[in-house]
């Protein structure tokens, strides 16, 4: 079920859904028929042409405004907390480091993680798992944490393989401990989804969020395709958060 979703996520978000579509337009246009020869035509010039728009960065900044909806955490917000969560964000083998490491998302993420647990001296998690092989992410986020940036992990979670089971899997670890209250750390994004994982396991959550992709935009830059990044992700997001109201109504 973990490997369908994925493909089918794969499938429906950009680069792939729209070039998908164009090819269904250009097999339609090969029609006997007239009506279904225009509608090919036109649902290709609109899929390449939706394509072109999403790898604009006014319209990946667009796409990401309302999900990045909450400001970064307070020194008051961070001192309630009892522990801080970190969400792994990626994992990739690297020759140069021997074996895999974290990847770009996830280093920024501890990297903050990193200087919320000095300023506040709260104790860290740490979770990720290795849904398609390798090590834990979550081994990885330690091993960074504490040989990189010289802060020690308490808790380790290396079985997940998705948000959801982030904090299903957390949850048990904390409460263990006696931990009720966390920081999640997370990109801005992210956490509109992830918060309410982990409320619903019992957790009273702080957003700490980082890495701010929405803002203002510089013309005429702004309007230079210049990948696909920001609008993918806010739309993985979006279908994420869909998929969530879904399973829950069932």
């Amino acid at each position: 079920m973990f490997l369908l979703k994925k493909l089918l996520t794969t499938l429906i978000l950009p680069p792939a859904g729209p070039i998908l579509l164009a090819f269904l337009g250009l097999w339609l246009m090969r029609s006997q028929s007239r009506r279904w020869r225009n509608g090919g035509l036109w649902l290709a010039i609109l899929s390449l042409a939706g394509l072109l728009l999403l790898s604009m960065p006014i319209v990946g900044k667009a796409l990401m405004a309302p999900l990045e909806q909450y400001p970064p955490i307070s020194a008051a917000q961070l001192q309630r907390a009892q522990a801080i969560v970190i969400l792994g964000g990626g994992s990739y083998f690297a020759p140069e480091y021997g074996g895999d490491t974290v990847g770009s998302a996830t280093l920024e993420r501890l990297r903050y993680g990193a200087r919320l647990a000095r300023q506040s001296r709260l104790p860290l998690l740490v979770t990720g798992g290795a849904p398609t092989g390798g090590r834990p992410e979550g081994e990885l986020m330690r091993d960074t944490l504490e040989q990189d940036f010289g802060v020690k992990v308490r808790w380790v979670e290396t079985a997940s393989r998705d948000t959801t089971e982030n904090a299903s899997l957390s949850a048990p670890l904390l409460k263990a401990a006696g931990i009720s209250r966390i920081a999640l750390v997370s990109n801005g994004w992210h956490l509109p989804r992830a918060i309410p994982l982990f409320a619903k396991q019992g957790l009273e959550v702080t957003p700490a969020p980082m890495a701010f992709i929405s803002g203002e935009s510089s013309l005429p830059t702004a309007l230079l395709p210049g990948g696909l990044g920001a609008s993918r992700e806010a739309l993985h997001e979006y279908l994420g958060q869909l998929y969530n109201r879904i399973k829950e109504a069932k």
